[in-house]
């Protein structure tokens, strides 16, 4: 097979290379901005309509369909140089860089705005396959001319961007190979997708479970019938009556929450390739990136993070999450919380439960960065059951548990995959079975 070198790299002779312009949609606004906000403000937003897309829901290969923000139809037409429809792509240009979307088939709307900081591509499908294109732009290529104009000044940008959009250079194979190098990519993702739709599903089931039993005490009694709703025996507490038995404690008790370290003051030596930094955007997003911190893997191991391990972020953005994005150092205002008597989804839940609490509490300072503190968790009462019932418990929860982080494990394993394929089938480097034209 013979290779040739290109602007986008080394691909097969075969193939061509076209920029945007000559690929889009011969339809009118095939490239178009967002509006000008003089265009559109806030006070335009509605509690339902036809949805604006932000930054917010251009997740990491995943249209988000939530928290959307909405004009009215009549808003919509006005601005209907701005609209995005299914297999459109919608590229952020303003703000967070580089942020590039696709518009599923199966979307819940038909029609979409896009907003200020964003610009829309359609395709012409007879020369390019709109979700190959979608690949080619989030791979490291694509991503590289995507924002080699971006401006240094200010608000991050790119220059001139639906100019910049249209002089991008595209490797085109036939299009039964961008469909069979879409179709393989898409598959990773849609595999991924399913897995943290069932992962929310566990989660909700978890939470339903733990109420119903710690909360609400109607877990099944000697006779499988709701304890509480059947008599069965209570007994007085400084949280008013709860099952006999039953202890109140509270989080620092039942788990331990160890504060991370300043990680810039432990840079990896010469020789280290070092680790990531796990810092609230990371437990935010779930995994380290590129732009993710290292430090040394030579830290204490108390503060190396590790599949499985619960994180809570007690300053900023406060939140408490299953971590499985792979070995990395604990920064500061992280706590990484562990049990030497406690089964992991037992406090897990517990601090899941007073995390409304502690955003209020946080909210409720007066810094502009609301945090808690240790005495905040000595203020936050559990609930101890006898061991009998905390046994009984046990058996189904751990299990969901489990299965909660094996299934973020399997979708971590599938998100390396997709990564490491990207640019070798962009390239052409691995070349995939294709239907006959």
């Amino acid at each position: 097979m013979k290779y040739k070198q290109t602007k986008v790299g080394i691909i097969p002779e075969e193939w061509d290379i076209e920029i945007v312009d000559n690929i889009k949609s011969s339809d009118k606004n095939a490239i178009s901005m967002g509006p000008f906000g003089s265009k559109i403000k806030k006070e335009n937003f509605v509690d339902a309509g036809v949805p604006v897309i932000r930054g917010n829901n251009l997740k990491s290969y995943h249209f988000s369909e939530s928290d959307f923000v909405y004009v009215t139809e009549e808003k919509a037409v006005e601005l209907k140089s701005s609209w995005v429809k299914r297999k459109d792509l919608v590229i952020t240009h303003r703000g967070t860089l580089g942020q590039v979307g696709y518009i599923p088939e199966n979307s819940n709307y038909e029609k979409y705005i896009v907003s200020q900081s964003g610009m829309k591509l359609t395709c012409d499908e007879e020369k390019v396959n709109s979700k190959f294109l979608y690949y080619y732009l989030n791979s490291r290529m694509g991503q590289y001319h995507l924002l080699m104009n971006q401006s240094q000044v200010g608000v991050p940008a790119i220059a001139q961007a639906s100019t910049s959009l249209k002089k991008i250079p595209v490797p085109i194979p036939v299009l039964s190979e961008q469909r069979a190098i879409a179709n393989i990519l898409s598959s990773l993702d849609e595999k991924i997708e399913v897995n943290n739709a069932i992962n929310k599903k566990l989660e909700e089931l978890a939470q339903a479970i733990f109420k119903q039993w710690f909360v609400d005490f109607e877990f099944p009694n000697e006779e499988g019938k709701p304890y509480k709703s059947s008599g069965g025996a209570m007994a007085e507490s400084e949280l008013g009556m709860i099952p006999e038995g039953w202890e109140v404690s509270s989080l620092d008790k039942i788990a331990g929450f160890l504060n991370g370290l300043a990680m810039q003051k432990y840079r990896p030596s010469e020789n280290e390739v070092g680790i990531p930094v796990m810092k609230i955007k990371e437990l935010r997003q779930g995994f380290t990136d590129k732009n993710s911190d290292i430090c040394s893997e030579n830290i204490s191991s108390n503060y190396i993070i590790q599949d499985g391990d619960i994180i809570f972020s007690w300053s900023g953005s406060l939140l408490v999450d299953i971590w499985c994005g792979g070995i990395c150092g604990l920064n500061q205002h992280l706590f990484k919380v562990t049990s030497q008597n406690y089964d992991k989804w037992f406090y897990f839940q517990w601090t899941r439960h007073h995390l409304d609490n502690f955003i209020r509490i946080a909210e409720s300072k007066a810094t502009t960065m609301g945090h808690i503190k240790r005495k905040d968790l000595v203020d936050s009462k559990v609930l101890v059951p006898n061991e009998e019932t905390y046994e009984k418990a046990n058996k189904f929860m751990k299990q969901l548990f489990e299965q909660k982080v094996n299934l973020k494990k399997q979708s971590k394993r599938l998100i390396e995959l997709r990564d490491t394929l990207l640019p070798k089938l962009m390239s052409g480097e691995i070349r995939v079975p294709i239907e006959k034209e």
